[in-house]
């Protein structure tokens, strides 16, 4: 299972973070700005991680329960 997380602006993808990769990515000038920004914060990479378990996982397990 992975967390993707992705912002797009003028509907371009700018950013995106992956759980898999565990930190975030950026595809624009100003989205690897944001990137670098939001990786120098462990506080937030921390966060990101953690709705995988929260929002993921959880919800995984009740479609298998569901099933």
């Amino acid at each position: 299972i992975e967390y993707i997380r992705s912002s797009y602006f003028n509907k371009k993808e700018d950013t995106r973070f992956s759980s898999s990769v565990g930190k975030f990515v950026g595809f624009t000038e100003q989205g690897v700005k944001y990137a670098a920004n939001w990786n120098k914060d462990a506080s937030i990479l921390s966060a990101m991680k953690a709705r995988k378990e929260v929002y993921c996982l959880h919800n995984i397990q009740i479609k298998y329960d569901n099933a």
